[in-house]
């Protein structure tokens, strides 16, 4: 039997995708492990699933949960111990394993250990902005300041020193121990000469030039009902907006600020308490539901440009509101719905009550719904589906 070892490490985004991969290789017949940082929800949700999960590296729920974010001194400690991790855990987890699918450009270890082990190796990426490209800058990382340079080559060259000095000389030190050559380039090593993007190739597609494997965004059906108490709530007056950031922290005042615009627009509001517990005077709050079926109820989202809540609403053909924090991709998220004019886009710190409230009415405005529900329609469900059968076509 094929046996497959994914791994990852992040939020709910960044392991729901390779959950939904998961569950595709098991549907074709193949065996999958599955690292994931150790909390509950992560490890649970796998072995609910019938899928073997490996925790590796320290909660993630805890890092963003924290009433103060981590310094910049912390966040490269922590990264540095997330090596570490990797090269302790992933070794036993690939053993017996015929290929090593990696998310996230903190699984620096990943490919080393598929070289060691002498497995195939398939980096994925979530969003095109997560390559380099000419066509655009490099996303905000995680306490490393933002590049003063104006053009986008020479950002990305200092990303990949950026990468380098945090990386290159303890992956180097590992590969020795394993009898692999070192590398100059962490970040490209990383990547490999062809990374999967595992996007909607309308929503997200890859910049020019590019050499990646798009396959689309990897969802999974969601059957779950709404709890009785949101379905009453939705029969009972007309569509409400939703204002959920996920397992981000929205600036101070965005949330109480997005419910103040609806409600004067005469809007219903459910707000989504999220890793942040959100908790807004007076509104109907609501925990882990399902998206996919509330989403299409929806006058419009209001949320913080994560990528599976963008691709779920722009699938749902809802108006959104993007108000992201400088962060990884939630930019690249946010400037894709306003690229689509399927809703608007804010800069999360920048923004204000008057600037919130103009993107709301842009995003619920007849037209852009209109466009919303056309985009719906072409947006593309067999990623996850696509990749599983790429790769076991792949081995042979």
């Amino acid at each position: 039997m094929t046996r497959v070892l994914l791994s990852t490490y992040g939020t709910r985004g960044d392991v729901e995708p390779l959950v939904a991969l998961a569950v595709e290789l098991r549907s074709l017949g193949a065996d999958v492990r599955m690292c994931t940082p150790p909390d509950e929800e992560f490890t649970d949700r796998l072995a609910g699933l019938g899928i073997e999960p490996v925790p590796a590296g320290p909660p993630v729920r805890a890092l963003m949960s924290a009433t103060a974010p981590p310094t910049a001194a912390e966040l490269a400690r922590y990264r540095a111990e997330l090596l570490e991790t990797q090269f302790d855990v992933l070794p036993a987890a690939a053993e017996g394993c015929d290929a090593l699918v990696a998310a996230g450009l903190a699984q620096v270890a990943a490919r080393s250990v598929a070289e060691a082990a002498g497995i195939r190796y398939v980096y994925a990426t979530y969003a095109a902005v997560n390559l380099p490209s000419p066509h655009h800058p490099p996303p905000p990382r995680p306490g490393w300041p933002e590049p003063s340079e104006a053009d986008n080559a020479a950002r990305w060259e200092l990303d990949a020193q950026r990468v380098n000095a945090q990386f290159r000389e303890p992956l180097n030190a590992r590969r020795a121990a394993l009898g692999l050559p070192p590398v100059a380039g962490v970040r490209d090593h990383v990547h490999s000469d062809r990374p999967w993007l595992a996007a909607d190739p309308v929503l997200g597609p890859a910049a020019p030039g590019l050499e990646v494997v798009q396959t689309g965004a990897w969802t999974l059906p969601d059957e779950r009902p709404l709890p009785a108490e949101l379905t009453a709530f939705l029969e009972a007056g007309p569509p409400p907006v939703y204002v959920g950031f996920g397992s981000i922290s929205p600036a101070p005042d965005i949330a109480r600020w997005s419910v103040a615009v609806c409600r004067a627009r005469g809007y219903r509001v459910l707000v989504s308490r999220g890793w942040a517990e959100l908790a807004v005077d007076d509104c109907f709050a609501i925990g882990d539901v399902n998206h996919q079926r509330l989403f299409g109820k929806l006058a419009a989202v209001v949320h913080h440009g994560g990528a599976g809540t963008t691709q779920t609403a722009a699938r749902a053909g809802v108006p959104q509101v993007v108000v992201p924090i400088r962060l990884a991709d939630n930019p690249y998220w946010a400037g894709r719905v306003a690229a689509h004019q399927v809703g608007a886009a804010l800069d999360g710190p920048t923004a204000t009550f008057e600037s919130l409230t103009a993107a709301f009415d842009t995003a619920v405005a007849p037209e852009t719904r209109a466009r919303a529900e056309a985009l719906g329609a072409k947006i593309r469900t067999d990623g996850a589906k696509t990749a599983a059968r790429l790769l076991l076509d792949g081995l042979g």
